[in-house]
């Protein structure tokens, strides 16, 4: 049997038919077990973004990447945006890897992978962008501050995403007691913090180091801080210091009048007395110390010393004794000889004792007499002896024993 021409191509139409549905059965069949897998990522603003897109099992189906308005970024290894800062990095059956170099905080969003089967398959990936804090300014300080006045130190930072953390610290030591204050930038994507340090100005701080420090996750543990130096003013403390502790007639002496204060007092004054220094030849002041020779009785008295500087002034006064070398040394004799009188007074009455209570055990001693020898006199034998002890009561006072 002879099959016409158009019959024949029919057949193999038919075929045809059949075996491309066929195929196209197993490609849906297959296409079941892809899916594509992403991961959200992190990026801080400025830095670039890598996106990853990977399926385990692919048969030649292509990978698209879109942004979060939907445009297609990249189909397989062809760009469709327009975007210079996005770049393909790898593309292949089983990957399509961009990357957006330069990111900025309007990139971020949800990022969409599509894997084009029957139906096809999507895998989203948020891509958050980090607000970098400015570097801190701290503001209020009006140098210098007295001593007693209220001081409020304001440390400010924006564009920071999320809010970045400030904290204070004076000599390296955190200042817990602080106000905080967090308000929304105009684009409404970034922060401005700010926290106010509020305190009295004391002499201790002059010279201290106050700092304002802002921790963020997108400085990578190497935060901002902003320093600034006190500078206190305050009146004079004043201090005077003897080079002797037992000045003597006849020897030097040195009062060192020690004065602190800001700014620093220069000259100090000395008075004695409440008038000035009686003999300016013997007393001789240089800078802060008063030097006086040859001391004697006369310069016993009252010394003060005042510092003045322009916040105010502050004085103190040493009570100078000059002793007599002379009558120190008598003093020691009559020491010694007080000491010998006691123990003389002590040995004399120690013999007294002795030879009183000898007298009285002498005119106390008695006669002990037993039974036996009270009735032995005119017994023949001991048991005569004792009879008559026992029956005899006269002579009573010579039977009396004496005990000491």
């Amino acid at each position: 049997m002879r099959l016409r021409p158009s019959a024949l191509l029919r057949f193999y139409s038919l075929c045809g038919l059949l075996i491309q549905a066929a195929a196209t059965k197993n490609k849906v069949k297959g296409s079941q077990g892809q899916f594509p897998l992403t991961q959200n990522v992190t990026v801080v603003e400025g830095g670039t973004a890598n996106l990853t897109c990977r399926v385990d099992q692919n048969d030649n189906t292509s990978l698209q990447w879109s942004n979060p308005a939907q445009q297609t970024l990249y189909f397989d290894d062809k760009k469709a945006l327009r975007d210079n800062r996005i770049e393909l990095v790898r593309a292949s059956w089983h990957e399509l890897s961009i990357s957006v170099s330069d990111v900025s905080l309007s990139d971020e969003g949800q990022y969409t992978c599509s894997l084009f089967t029957m139906p096809v398959k999507t895998s989203k990936a948020f891509l958050t962008v980090l607000g970098v804090p400015e570097k801190p300014q701290i503001s209020g300080f009006t140098s210098p501050v007295m001593e007693g006045e209220r001081m409020q130190l304001t440390c400010k930072t924006s564009g920071s995403k999320p809010a970045a953390d400030i904290r204070w610290f004076k000599n390296d030591k955190e200042i817990k007691d602080v106000k905080y204050l967090k308000e929304e930038d105009a684009n409404r994507r970034t922060f401005t913090v700010s926290s106010t340090l509020d305190f009295r100005a004391d002499r201790s701080d002059d010279g201290a180091v106050v700092s304002c420090r802002v921790d963020h996750e997108s400085l990578n543990s190497t935060p901002q801080i902003a320093r600034q130096v006190l500078e206190i003013h305050y009146t004079p403390s004043v201090k005077i210091i003897s080079s002797s502790l037992w000045p003597e007639e006849g020897q030097s002496i040195v009062l060192t009048c020690e004065s602190k204060g800001k700014p620093l007092p220069e000259p100090v004054l000395w008075t004695k007395d409440g008038g000035e220094l009686p003999d300016p030849e013997r007393m001789v002041v240089n800078g802060r110390d008063l030097r006086i020779s040859f001391l004697n009785k006369t310069d016993n008295g009252t010394y003060r010393c005042e510092a003045t500087n322009p916040i105010g002034q502050n004085s103190t006064e040493y009570v100078l004794i000059v002793h007599d070398p002379n009558a120190l040394a008598g003093q020691t004799a009559p020491d010694h000889a007080l000491i010998g009188g006691i123990v003389a007074v002590v040995v004399f009455v120690t013999l007294c004792s002795i030879i009183l209570l000898g007298r009285y055990l002498a005119r106390h001693k008695g006669t002990y007499l037993t039974n036996e020898a009270k009735g032995a006199e005119d017994a023949p034998d001991a048991d005569t002896a004792i009879i008559n002890a026992e029956g005899s009561q006269v002579n009573a006072e010579e039977k009396k024993e004496y005990f000491i």
